[in-house]
């Protein structure tokens, strides 16, 4: 925050870039969260709300994705050409905010299945997780199934079953044998994209104007949200005409960070997260005193892991629901460690 203000100020751009300071508030979440839950009984409920509500959702986006199907074939246009432009979103108003959300569910859910000693809503977590799972496939955001999902769960099945991680290729293979066409066209887009249809191109000269902007202000970067109003300043002239896309930011949050606040600031963001995980990692290494509280360390790193290798390809914390969401794990976390510290007076208590 210290350092988003002195990039700020430095900057001549105050108003403009007062949005970053408002949405300073979001991280009251952080403290909201870990003083009103205060069991780990609380915070398995909180997670099964979340998997019922995302799958409700979810089950929404299906009906989206069957509709622009439907719409397709009416206009006799691609299917892939016409949905990656429109993907679901199901109650959310963008695909990447319905994406972010549902990887931290499902990572959350998964945990709960994997490690709580809690069975009762086992058999309905098992059905939302299949769900959602689908759902986050159908929405064709590569960040996220393909990358910040993939590491959240290769890391929680690691620590539950190991040999599962040698089955995970074979189920890989077979959901795209049995999928639609048009999500192997969008897995192979990795390395063959579809012109402008997918956003390599885009994705590239992001990534090559954010590190002339480092270059050139290593220390303090461009100021909050300058990034939106100076892109076209930076870009190089070798890549217009630009590509379809959004300028706004870079989609990536080390590149985002380090541009727009300096490298110092980007540093002290990662040294914040690598003392949550360094934390929730020492916890777990304790013998609990409510092995419960496994479910919740577990999940709090696994989201975290999938949150940084998702955010190699998108700006995803600058989103407020997927920060929010973010800040209400990390609390999780710190109230596991906290209860899995604390001696347990009744043994029956969840």
């Amino acid at each position: 925050m210290a350092g988003t203000v002195i990039s700020l100020l430095a900057s001549g751009h105050i108003q403009q870039g007062m949005p970053q300071i408002r949405k300073f508030y979001v991280f009251f979440i952080l403290l909201v969260v870990y003083c009103t839950f205060r069991s780990l009984a609380e915070i398995r409920a909180i997670v099964l709300l979340w998997s019922g509500v995302a799958a409700l959702s979810a089950l929404r986006s299906m009906f989206q994705f069957w509709r622009v199907y439907q719409q397709s074939e009416e206009l006799g246009r691609s299917f892939y050409d016409l949905y990656v432009g429109a993907r679901i979103t199901g109650f959310m108003s963008h695909w990447m905010t319905f994406g972010g959300e549902e990887m931290i569910v499902l990572l959350l859910l998964a945990s709960y299945l994997f490690f709580s000693r809690e069975r009762r809503w086992k058999t309905a977590g098992w059905i939302c997780a299949a769900i959602l799972a689908v759902s986050m496939v159908l929405g064709f955001t590569r960040s996220i199934f393909l990358l910040g999902f993939p590491a959240g769960l290769l890391y929680l099945l690691w620590f539950w079953k190991k040999w599962l991680l040698a089955a995970v290729p074979a189920v890989v293979l077979i959901a795209l044998f049995l999928g639609p066409s048009a999500l192997r066209e969008r897995v192979t887009s990795v390395v063959a994209p579809h012109g402008e249809v997918d956003s390599n191109q885009h994705r590239s000269i992001l990534r090559e104007t954010g590190m002339l902007i480092i270059r050139a202000h290593p220390w303090l970067g461009l100021g909050p949200e300058q990034i939106k109003y100076q892109f076209d300043q930076w870009v190089p002239a070798a890549a217009r005409p630009l590509p379809v896309g959004y300028y706004g930011h870079l989609h990536n949050i080390y590149l985002q960070y380090a541009a727009e606040r300096g490298v110092p600031t980007l540093l002290i963001f990662l040294w914040m997260i690598a003392k949550i995980l360094w934390d929730f990692a020492r916890a777990l290494r304790r013998k609990l005193a409510n092995p419960e509280g496994r479910f919740v360390l577990h999940g709090a790193i696994a989201v975290i892991i999938a949150i940084l290798a998702e955010g190699v390809a998108e700006y995803n914390l600058g989103d407020s629901e997927v920060l929010t969401m973010f800040l209400a794990v990390a609390a999780f976390g710190y109230i596991a460690r906290e209860a899995g510290a604390a001696p347990i007076l009744n043994p029956s208590q969840p």
